[in-house]
């Protein structure tokens, strides 16, 4: 019996002929190629990135203290640190502003959040016609709103939808923080610490004649 000498590679590139009843006579390069994962090893799969949020408010007073909430739920599900204040702040700004200006009667809002790697973004859809801007002189109680959105977040700004609009703020965002070091069991009552480094015996004297 006779070993063959030329073993199959892990990839290899072969030409297959077939006469089956598909007609194929001579099909395409076929590869093969072993993965490159690991063999009896667990594996974890990776960490799903969060997923943009919203919800849809109606023309109410309520609606403001309502997106608030339910921006501070989306905040502590994915754990933003460091700007919490500022981002429930202008929700509430932005919420109340289209109520007043953008919200026509018996239609509604969209709060939606937006999770980005170092930043989120936090837009307010309407579907009420002009365009917000803050005012140059002193603003009155109208005007006040978009004023603190643009000194509290680090960029914002108008898009259009049809109808209405979007205002959005975007935020410089934390990542949370890692644990913190697991500190020594304490020392249980009664017992003491022993040293690691053995006891050193000094020599006996020599013995005097």
């Amino acid at each position: 019996m006779r070993s063959n000498s030329s073993a199959v590679p892990v990839r290899s590139l072969s030409r297959v002929r077939t006469g089956g009843p598909y007609g194929c006579a001579d099909c395409s390069m076929v590869a093969t190629e072993r993965h490159s994962r690991p063999v009896n090893q667990e594996t974890s799969p990776p960490t799903p990135a969060p997923s943009p949020r919203e919800r849809f408010f109606g023309r109410e007073r309520r609606s403001v203290p309502g997106a608030r909430a339910f921006a501070r739920r989306v905040l502590e599900d994915w754990d933003v640190r460091g700007r919490t204040d500022d981002v429930l702040l202008c929700v509430s700004e932005l919420a109340t502003n289209a109520l007043l200006h953008g919200v026509p009667p018996g239609r509604g809002f969209l709060l939606r959040l937006l999770p980005y790697a170092d930043s989120l973004r936090v837009e307010v859809h309407d579907s009420g016609g002009g365009v917000p801007h803050v005012p140059r002189e002193a603003p009155d109680e109208g005007g006040r709103g978009l004023l603190l959105v643009a000194g509290l977040a680090d960029r914002w700004g108008v898009g259009e939808r049809d109808p209405g609009k979007v205002v959005w703020c975007e935020f410089a965002t934390v990542p949370a923080a890692p644990p913190p070091p697991t500190r020594s069991s304490p020392v249980p009552p009664g017992s003491t610490l022993r040293s690691a480094v053995p006891p050193t015996h000094a020599s006996p004297s020599p013995a005097r004649h």
